[in-house]
């Protein structure tokens, strides 16, 4: 009787392949331990419309600074270890060491030499057109002249930051090669914001690079901005965009729905000539708004005009 409560060698053998083929079956992924952990990918966002409004606020600012029109459009928000994110880097270029007080650490903000030096020409009298590309290192009267165009960056990321939390970003030091900046270990992770500056004809990159245990430290923070945002920003938007399309133009159409009609019988048509339309007289009439039905009524008449009287309104389901 023992003997018969035991499985086959057949059967043992199937669910032990069979174990193996499921396992074999799971998808394996690797993981590298050199890599940093990523932060949330709704943090992500939060940051990202953070800099879109940085980049508006800046255009404003800088528009005004020089005097021309100036285009600030963010490229792209993306977690980077910090030796990738100094590769991605030209060299020589403009890189500022940043403060951020109260909490210890310091950022990132990189100026290509494609927008550097149009902007030093402007500064200092020209047009800021000029065709040739300067790859140098800029010196230190360029820098000093330069400061001022920092002032404004900084007071403008200052303000997109604030509704998250007070961050005084402020200057530290200036470098020229990314290969040499030691602020962070390489394989630590930074959250690189690449945004275009476009100043009249001529363009360039700007990149902020962020530590990401910076911005884990204000994940609560985080959370608290975005959950008033969500409240707060569905009543601030309705209003914003009724005050938009209040005086839009819309057409308004009463249309009588009724049988069609071959394009010979109407060309075969006269005078005299009566079209049934099969419509009852208590059927309500269709109001179409923009060519989409959004009303049911009546024409009628007030005084010497034609009006239509709105009995329902029609809800798409």
């Amino acid at each position: 009787m023992g003997a018969d409560r035991l499985p086959s060698p057949d059967l043992d053998s199937s669910l032990k392949y069979g174990a193996i083929e499921d396992e074999s079956s799971k998808k394996v992924q690797s993981y590298d331990f050199r890599r940093p952990d990523r932060i949330a990918k709704d943090q992500l966002r939060a940051i990202h419309l953070l800099h879109e409004n940085f980049a508006r606020s800046l255009a404003s600012s800088l528009s005004a600074y020089l005097r021309a029109y100036v285009a600030v459009n963010l490229v792209g928000v993306e977690q980077l270890s910090f030796v990738e994110f100094a590769g991605c880097l030209p060299s020589p270029t403009s890189i500022v060491t940043l403060g951020m007080k109260p909490i210890d650490g310091s950022a990132l903000l990189e100026i290509n030499p494609s927008l550097v030096f149009p902007i030093l020409e402007m500064l200092l009298g020209g047009s800021g057109k000029s065709g040739a590309s300067v790859t140098r290192e800029i010196t230190e009267i360029e820098q000093s002249i330069l400061e001022g165009l920092l002032r404004i960056v900084l007071n403008d990321l200052r303000g997109a930051w604030h509704p998250v939390t007070a961050l005084e970003f402020s200057i530290e030091g200036h470098e020229t090669e990314p290969q040499l900046l030691q602020i962070l270990a390489p394989n630590e992770a930074v959250v690189a914001i690449s945004l275009e500056v476009r100043i009249g004809d001529r363009a360039g990159m700007m990149n902020i690079g962020i530590p990401s245990i910076v911005v884990k430290m204000l994940r609560q923070k985080f959370d608290q901005q975005w959950s008033v945002r969500k409240t707060q920003a569905t009543e601030d938007e309705r209003a914003r965009v009724l005050r938009l399309i209040r005086s839009a133009l819309i057409d308004l159409e009463a249309r009588l729905h009724g049988p069609t009609l071959s394009l010979g019988k109407l060309l075969d048509l006269a005078e005299g000539d009566i079209l049934a339309f099969e419509y009852p007289i208590a059927k309500p009439i269709d109001l179409m708004v923009n060519g989409k039905l959004k009303y049911r009524g009546e024409v009628v008449t007030t005084g010497r005009k034609q009006a239509f009287e709105v009995h329902e309104l029609v809800v798409e389901p």
